[in-house]
């Protein structure tokens, strides 16, 4: 190898990767506190651009029109103010809504239950009564089994007394936490407010320090991944979000036919919920039946029906059509990336990784199809 400027330069690359390396395995609980110091400092910022990026899809349709009844090309600063805070007010009203039909339907549910409950108790003891007599030889088993009563209050009171200073630690933990939870969600939201404000500047900064930091083929490469990106998650929310509203008019139709109670509330819960891809609308199945059962166990037997009839056409018609197509990823991976998203970071990693699945699926097609032009493969062959 000649030991030109570029070699010695990737040399000394690698031997200082190799010291850092070497230093960071031997100092491992630095390494992760100053990880963990890194990490609580930039999030607010990674969720403010999280929050920008999501209020942006609403937010572009709103400014859009706003530029049309204005008759202008573009948004000023004041159309850009004004759109941002139209839709900020509009999500504001949806959560709202969802949360005004939801949360005093289940109040009224929970209190419906507790009033019942005594009833309910005395046909649970007068069951149990039945299977007793029915089953004699179950009762003289379950008559042996001996429990050492004066060890479980001993353990129960030991428990209590150890756990009291347990408790007055977790509170004083919860309240830190709440407290630096409230903080770093402030700050995120005034970010994302500048970020939206001021996307083009900061769009146009970005670009300038690529290519005056990276090689041109090289922040071209980049910056169309960060489209891809971009154009991938805005139509994965976008469609997630029709999706989630014509199954919510499914359930709502269906169940006002049928005359199942409920029937609005239910609706919103499981549109809200089926913004979760897949496995989102079981979600609100379950609470829906819970709360149909109070009524009439049988209504929620027919319901649980319904919603699988309905849960098969939206899973293998409108999904597939809506968001599956709209992402250009095939159903099979969408429901990879919804387990995989699921199981290493819950409902949040359900909502990420299908865009993010998307956005590798399609680089993996790019680069394949760039090799396999370059070996020149007969097209007999990959069929």
């Amino acid at each position: 190898m000649e030991l030109t400027r570029e070699n010695i330069k990737k040399v000394a690359l690698l031997v200082g990767g190799a010291i850092l390396l070497y230093w960071a395995l031997n100092n491992f609980k630095q390494v992760q506190s100053l990880l963990t110091w890194g990490c609580a400092l930039v999030a607010p910022f990674i969720l403010g651009l999280c929050i920008a990026f999501v209020v942006n899809v609403p937010m572009q349709a709103v400014e859009r029109l706003f530029c049309r009844l204005a008759k202008r090309p573009k948004a000023g600063k004041v159309l850009r103010a004004v759109s941002l805070v139209v839709t900020i007010l509009l999500m504001l009203v949806a959560i709202a809504v969802v949360m005004l039909l939801v949360v005093p339907e289940i109040s009224n549910t929970v209190a419906t239950v507790r009033e019942a409950f005594p009833q309910f108790w005395q046909q649970v003891q007068a069951w149990s009564g039945e299977l007793m007599e029915r089953f004699p030889e179950a009762v003289t088993y379950f008559g042996n089994i001996k429990l050492d009563w004066d060890s479980i209050v001993q353990s129960v009171i030991s428990f209590l007394q150890s756990g009291f200073g347990n408790v007055v630690g977790s509170t004083v933990t919860i309240i830190g936490s709440v407290f630096s939870g409230v903080t770093t969600m402030v700050l995120s939201l005034i970010f994302s407010i500048y970020v939206l404000l001021q996307k083009e500047t900061l769009a146009r900064q970005c670009k300038r320090a690529l290519y005056a930091f990276l090689k041109e083929k090289r922040a071209d490469r980049f910056l169309e991944i960060c489209t891809l990106t971009s154009r991938t998650f805005s139509k994965f929310i976008t469609g997630q979000c029709v999706e989630a509203v014509i199954l919510g008019l499914m359930f709502f139709i269906c169940m006002s036919i049928f005359r199942f109670p409920y029937a609005l509330m239910v609706a919103v819960l499981i549109s809200a919920t089926a913004l979760i891809p897949v496995f989102g609308a079981f979600i609100g199945f379950i609470v829906g039946a819970l709360l149909i059962l109070v009524v009439s166990p049988m209504q929620a037997l027919w319901f649980a029906v319904m919603f699988l009839v309905l849960q098969q056409i939206e899973g293998n018609l409108i999904y597939p059509k809506v968001v599956g197509s709209s992402i250009g990823l095939p159903g099979i991976w969408v429901l990879a990336a919804v387990t995989v998203g699921g199981s290493a970071f819950g409902v949040v990693g359900m909502l990420v990784m299908v865009p993010v699945f998307s956005v590798l699926y399609t680089l993996f097609k790019q680069e394949a199809s760039r090799r396999l032009a370059e070996k020149k493969t007969p097209i007999s062959k990959l069929r």
